[in-house]
């Protein structure tokens, strides 16, 4: 059986409607934990290009982070029952290796929204944020690209917007067994079937300018 390839039609992006969700760049996720992607410095260096390109052309920034109360009364059965503690108390509020990673590039226009879950809308005023600006399109960048950049995707999916993942501006770590560049490429194959088109930094950063020039030219 051939593999069923989602077809391209032309890239088109109002950067006037566009948000780029930029999922945990924490200081755990990025490096130096057990948490962080083995390229983190790569994709965070990739995430600032397409971030400061698209708030250059009109969009919106999101930056999200894990983010749980130190009394552990928000964490949930899910991750209480199977994330260690000590791997919950990297991103708990408070903990130096919680905030956002000092290289990221930030802007006092961004948004920074925490968030209780793996998904950047449960439990978030994410969607009525996006909705208020007239939003409709979404560029999803972060770490990690098969927990919670993937949840941001579908989440934005079902929710009916335009989903974007930047494949080089994700990055992910080893789990249960499976390499970082295997589950990679599987979260970005089955997100590109249904739920997202998958991008590469260069591809939104050529666009978005593109598009903004056109835009205010009419």
């Amino acid at each position: 059986m051939s593999d069923l390839v989602p077809p391209r039609s032309e890239l088109v992006i109002d950067p006037t409607r566009t948000a780029v969700v930029n999922v945990d760049v924490q200081r755990c996720f990025v490096e130096n934990t057990p948490l962080a992607a083995p390229d983190g410095p790569d994709v965070l260096r990739r995430i600032n290009e397409l971030v400061g390109a698209c708030r250059a052309a009109g969009a919106l920034v999101v930056h999200t982070r894990s983010w749980m109360r130190p009394d552990r009364t928000d964490v949930g059965a899910v991750m209480d029952r199977l994330v260690p503690p000590f791997i919950v108390a990297l991103y708990t509020a408070g903990a130096e290796s919680a905030e956002l990673h000092p290289d990221l590039d930030v802007d006092e226009r961004d948004i920074v929204l925490d968030k209780p879950r793996y998904g950047a809308f449960h439990a978030t005023e994410l969607e009525l944020v996006l909705r208020h600006r007239g939003i409709d399109t979404v560029i999803v960048t972060g770490i990690a690209t098969s927990i919670c950049c993937e949840t941001t995707a579908r989440e934005a999916a079902v929710r009916d917007f335009h989903v974007l993942f930047a494949d080089d501006a994700t990055g992910t770590q080893d789990m249960a067994g499976v390499d970082a560049a295997t589950l990679h490429r599987a979260t970005c194959a089955s997100l590109s079937m249904v739920f997202a088109r998958i991008v590469s930094t260069d591809e939104v950063i050529r666009t978005v300018s593109d598009d903004a020039r056109a835009l205010a030219a009419r």
